[in-house]
């Protein structure tokens, strides 16, 4: 899609591990190996939504653009699209892709196949991953999507979800919005839902925006924790990904 645009939203301030932007990941800073992925991936150039100025500073090295965003912005969508309005003001870029910081395991073709998933006439697209692990269907840090047989997100929990025998779909974090569905859904405020289920995309849903979704085979696990840094060097230090 030749109107998109990579923005990879990173902030310093992590309860569980701060400064994990610039953990260090076989020589490079984490935020430099997603810049990589997403530039391998080819769907547009690559903005960091950086919090602080060291994360600009790594991003510009690693061959990004870089846009200093206002630390207390509640979210990395509200980062995306802050980091877009001082970039490109004048709305060159339709599509934006928010690529977590964190997920510097994340196959660039992945990154393209969100992009894909964008069809006419819905909002937003992101991709989910099957799972028979029972460990998966109960865990709810593991955010099960719902989706109708057309692609179609109906819903995300944090339960096990859906009910009966079947994999489970687990979500990719990676959205990919049109631009006015972008300014939208920062705009509105946070929905019941939302508040309850502590999952943002479903104040999307609430509003009536469609979210399409493609499966995957891998499951790319964010960067969370100082044993989910050790399990992304492993994963990194056996290849494959830029």
């Amino acid at each position: 899609m030749s109107n998109a645009i990579v923005v990879i939203p990173a902030r310093m301030a992590s309860t569980r591990l701060p400064g994990k932007p610039l953990a260090d990941i076989h020589g490079r800073p984490m935020i430099a190996w997603v810049v990589a992925l997403a530039r391998k991936a080819d769907v547009g150039p690559v903005l960091v939504a950086a919090a602080e100025p060291e994360i600009a500073d790594a991003a510009r090295a690693a061959g990004a653009d870089a846009v200093l965003t206002d630390p207390a912005l509640p979210s990395g969508s509200d980062r995306v699209y802050a980091a877009l309005e001082t970039f490109d003001p004048s709305g060159r870029f339709a599509v934006a892709v928010n690529l977590q910081g964190d997920m510097p395991t994340m196959a660039p073709s992945d990154v393209a196949r969100a992009v894909a998933a964008l069809r006419a006439g819905a909002d937003i697209a992101t991709l989910v991953s099957p799972s028979n692990d029972a460990a998966d269907r109960d865990n709810p840090n593991v955010v099960k999507a719902i989706r109708a047989a057309d692609g179609r997100c109906l819903a995300f929990t944090r339960a096990p979800a859906p009910w009966g025998d079947g994999p489970i779909e687990r979500h990719v974090g990676v959205y990919v919005y049109r631009r006015d569905a972008l300014a939208r859904f920062v705009a509105a405020p946070p929905s019941p839902l939302e508040l309850r289920e502590k999952l943002e995309q479903m104040r999307a849903l609430e509003m009536g925006m469609t979210i399409t979704a493609d499966a995957i085979a891998d499951f790319p696990k964010g960067v969370d924790s100082p044993a989910d840094l050790e399990s992304a060097r492993a994963a990194l230090m056996r290849g494959g990904i830029p």
